[in-house]
């Protein structure tokens, strides 16, 4: 067997699976008992209303994977048709899944894409124009949504040990962080890759960081070589994945909106689309703290999270289950779909396309 697939396979192996699972499901259900409101779930009023916004996250969720789908086939030139589209696409967000956030599963994203027929330049390439381009949606949308609810309303007095690990001050640093260095890598490709290749490689040398040497290389040369795939590209190609990007983005945060909705009364509506902005502007802020992450996909962290920031806008005794119900619509599916498909996926790429 090929060893780069035997990698891949102790990768994506159950035990993986089962951590992010057991993790986030125990924490959920620890606050669930803690903060268990009997009255809380009794007083649910379901109705056509209810099950109208439950339908409509799920639409949300499936124009997030679409457009993830539609990137990936501008940035291939549609080199991957829709339906190998949809097997890359969950078998990535599969590895992000299992892996730390601050990790991501790009490693196993270059295996995936390159088997999907792609040659290892453009892969490279693709992986890491992903990247910049949702680090770029985050540089653009954060300061939208202050012009919009303000700064002071992205945070909460009360986030416990959220708020000690970083709050306020946390999110700019990690805003400035993510600014300048996509500003970098931007330039990097698009300017100068050779310069930037020397600039890394030669602070590589000096004494604390010559481990790093091989590593700064080996990113140097990823740099050239998405500059050289990437360089000359259309207007309307950047349009249309940028563009992309936005609505899978928007589609995974409105997801909340949705689901908050489905379990408010007609009376308590919100007043004005302001309030649908500072729970969007809420999850940014969530976004950073999940980012950092050492647990697989931010499992029980997210769990954790969900009431402390957007429990104010949730009926009371139902911020805990309505953060799981977030989960099982965002995060759990891509486990369990991803373990479906890697089997029918390693049959259809690697066994016939070796024969």
């Amino acid at each position: 067997m090929d060893t780069e697939l035997q990698k891949v396979l102790r990768f994506f192996q159950l035990k993986r699976i089962l951590i992010p699972l057991l993790l986030g499901l125990g924490v959920a259900t620890v606050l669930l008992v803690k903060d268990f409101n009997k009255n809380a779930f009794l007083d649910i009023h379901w109705s056509v209303y209810t099950f109208l916004w439950l339908f409509f996250a799920l639409c949300l969720q499936a124009i997030r994977d679409i457009a993830y789908m539609y990137r990936l086939r501008v940035l291939t030139d549609r080199k991957i048709s829709w339906r190998h589209s949809f097997d890359v696409v969950m078998l990535w967000e599969f590895a992000s899944s299992i892996t730390p956030s601050i990790v991501g599963g790009s490693a196993i994203a270059l295996f995936i894409v390159n088997r999907e027929g792609i040659s290892m330049g453009r892969t490279t390439a693709i992986v890491m124009i992903t990247a910049m381009l949702d680090e770029l949606f985050y540089i653009v949308m954060v300061p939208i949504v202050i012009l919009v609810i303000g700064i002071d309303n992205l945070f909460v007095t009360d986030a416990g040990f959220l708020m000690n690990l970083g709050g306020k001050q946390a999110f700019i640093f990690g805003y400035i962080f993510i600014f300048f260095l996509t500003t970098i890598i931007t330039s990097a490709i698009f300017i100068s890759p050779r310069g930037f290749k020397k600039i890394i490689v030669s602070l590589a040398t000096l004494p604390y960081l010559r481990r790093w040497k091989q590593k700064a290389i080996q990113t140097g040369d990823d740099i050239i070589t998405t500059s050289k795939e990437m360089r000359g590209k259309p207007f309307m190609f950047w349009v249309k994945a940028f563009g992309a990007t936005v609505f899978s983005w928007s589609a995974r945060f409105w997801v909340v909106n949705a689901l908050i909705m489905a379990f408010r009364t007609s009376s308590e509506q919100f007043t004005h689309i302001g309030d649908h902005f500072l729970i969007y502007g809420r999850q940014l802020v969530m976004w950073v703290i999940l980012l950092v992450s050492p647990t697989p996909g931010g499992s029980g962290v997210a769990e954790y999270a969900f009431p402390i920031f957007l429990g104010e806008f949730i009926p009371f005794g139902l911020e805990t289950a309505l953060g799981l119900l977030w989960r099982l619509f965002s995060y759990y599916p891509y486990l369990f779909i991803g373990f479906i498909i890697l089997p029918f996926w390693i049959r259809r790429v690697y066994v016939k396309g070796k024969s």
